[in-house]
């Protein structure tokens, strides 16, 4: 399988979006799926290379109708059980 490579986004690429990506490797190690994850911003996330996006409900409504790739919408980022359903069930389509 490809290591999908997985973009967290949130306004400036550098408070939220970090949290999340952090959560999102955690989540990923318990898994034991291999993911490469980095933070993009949103003005800028379209014209970085990934196989998904992760953003929030709020920024999600930005991006969604020019995005190439699939997005994941989080509704509360600080939300562990949301980020994590999210995550696995992102998972699931790489099988």
């Amino acid at each position: 399988m490809k290591v999908p490579k997985i973009q967290t986004v949130c306004g400036f690429g550098c408070g939220s979006s970090l949290m999340l990506r952090m959560n999102i490797e955690a989540i990923a190690k318990k898994a034991g799926v291999a993911i490469e994850a980095f933070c993009g911003d949103v003005g800028t996330c379209l014209s970085n290379q990934c196989d998904v996006i992760f953003i929030s409900k709020e920024l999600a409504e930005r991006i969604e109708d020019r995005a190439s790739v699939p997005v994941v919408v989080i509704g509360n980022f600080m939300n562990k059980a949301e980020v994590e359903e999210k995550t696995l069930a992102y998972f699931e389509t790489l099988k």
